[in-house]
């Protein structure tokens, strides 16, 4: 169920939410009875799959990944690099795992492409078909991963929305935005929460030039921190500011 991407990937591309996936998300993946995790819609060539199961492997040894693609000719591509913990099928939104429950999903540069109307379908086809306490992370990058948003689905709905960029490929948090999620994309304008997210921290951003002087990374660990105590509920700290992260509760930013 789904429609055909254009499927552009490259090396390395997902780093930044697989960092997350195995930081944030590690006591998730630890505690699953089942560790299946799928890379939905990973495009024309399976390199980011491969990458996901290895990366995901140093917090979850037995970590499975199963990479399902909606165009038979890429999945036939894939397949001489399926191995132990790797695998690959043909399918979309549905999920074909076979009944086997996924504790993760992440579909990157997926529905980006996708009338933004059809995005809560995806979403609802998704959650169901999640374990328990298990996330569908659905989010956009650039080409070379520098600049990255994604939002963590659960069962029950969207829990958070995340941006993450490496320091020195942006003027300001908002330049991010070209990347939100296609759920967000369209509602960055004045009398949206996400718009006033992006302000805020561009605003808290500027506030915190001078530290530039110490580096960026601890003027954009200042603007968290600054955005953080004007009320913003933030969901991590320090810890990952420093990554050039940071993750917002949904009902902050949700359209």
């Amino acid at each position: 169920m789904g429609a055909v991407t254009r499927g552009t990937t490259n090396p390395n591309r997902l780093r930044r939410a697989d960092r997350w996936l195995t930081g944030p998300l590690a006591p998730v993946l630890r505690a699953a009875a089942d560790p299946l995790v799928v890379d939905l819609g990973f495009g024309a060539s399976p390199t980011t799959a491969v990458e996901l199961r290895d990366r995901l492997r140093t917090v979850r040894p037995d970590a499975e990944v199963l990479g399902i693609e909606i165009d038979p000719a890429r999945v036939a591509a894939a397949r001489p690099l399926a191995g132990p913990g790797l695998d690959f099928r043909v399918g979309g939104f549905e999920l074909p795992t076979g009944g086997r429950a996924p504790v993760v999903v992440r579909a990157f540069n997926v529905l980006r492409q996708y009338p933004a109307e059809e995005v809560a379908g995806a979403w609802d086809l998704v959650r169901p078909r999640l374990a328990p306490g298990g996330v569908l992370v659905d989010g956009t990058c650039d080409e070379i991963g520098r600049r990255a948003a994604w939002v963590a689905v659960g069962a029950g709905g969207p829990r958070s929305l995340s941006l993450s960029f490496r320091f020195g490929s942006v003027e300001r948090p908002s330049d991010v935005a070209p990347r939100l999620p296609k759920v967000l994309i369209h509602r960055n304008v004045p009398g949206e929460r996400v718009h006033a997210w992006l302000a805020a921290l561009d605003a808290a951003w500027s506030a915190a030039a001078p530290l530039a002087a110490f580096g960026v990374r601890q003027r954009w660990v200042a603007t968290c921190r600054a955005v953080r105590d004007l009320g913003w509920p933030l969901l991590d700290g320090p810890v990952r500011w420093r990554l050039g992260e940071v993750t917002v509760r949904w009902d902050a930013v949700a359209p």
